[in-house]
């Protein structure tokens, strides 16, 4: 899956991002999530005076990551509009992203016994549980791009969206699966729908 996700961003920046006289380009590395073995890495292209497209890919690796799942490829493309113009200052936009996961959701950090959708208790312990599968996000992002000389630019980001999930729930421990034909309303794939911040940081980024 990191493969696809790699190989797909370097076609898309080949395709994409030709490169144009009078038009920049920036490669782009996100310094908040370095520290943590996370790569999250980016190129955004200018359009015009205040439009840019960017694509870029995070890369989390951890199988294991304070004894919890934490894995995850994602792809993700933005379309950016800059009030002053681009890459300068303040700006908003629109964000489609999409990936695979292999983590454990933040609310079953703990040790509560799983309980189905029908009241019956399990004899599965949350904090060993975790999901695998894809996701697809639409959201918005906005920022701000502090100029830092002449090649060096520093974006601080946030994105907030629409999250849909499709994933299978596993018992780390015995390895079957804990969530039943209940919990999935009779599909075989769980599903979960949520709106919430899922991108930021600090990329450091350098004009081409």
């Amino acid at each position: 899956m990191k493969n696809i996700l790699l190989t797909s961003l370097l076609s898309l920046g080949s395709l994409v991002f030709a490169q144009e006289s009078n038009k920049i380009t920036t490669l782009k590395v996100n310094a908040l999530t370095l520290p943590i073995g996370v790569v999250n890495v980016g190129v955004e292209r200018q359009l015009n005076t205040h439009y840019t497209l960017q694509a870029d890919v995070l890369v989390s690796p951890w199988k294991s990551f304070a004894g919890k799942h934490a894995q995850a490829y994602l792809l993700g493309f933005d379309g950016r509009y800059y009030f002053d113009k681009a890459f300068e200052k303040f700006y908003i936009g629109a964000n489609i992203s999409g990936g695979y996961f292999n983590i454990q959701k933040w609310n079953y950090w703990n040790d509560n016994f799983y309980v189905h959708k029908d009241g019956e208790v399990t004899p599965y312990i949350q904090s060993n549980l975790y999901q695998k599968g894809y996701t697809f996000i639409v959201g918005a992002v906005g920022g701000y791009q502090f100029k830092w000389n002449d090649k060096w630019n520093l974006d601080i980001y946030l994105g907030i969206g629409s999250m849909q999930s499709f994933y299978k729930g596993y018992d780390k421990i015995s390895g079957e699966r804990y969530d039943n034909d209940i919990d999935r309303d009779g599909h075989e794939w769980d599903r979960s729908g949520e709106w919430l911040p899922y991108r930021g940081g600090v990329m450091l980024t350098y004009k081409l």
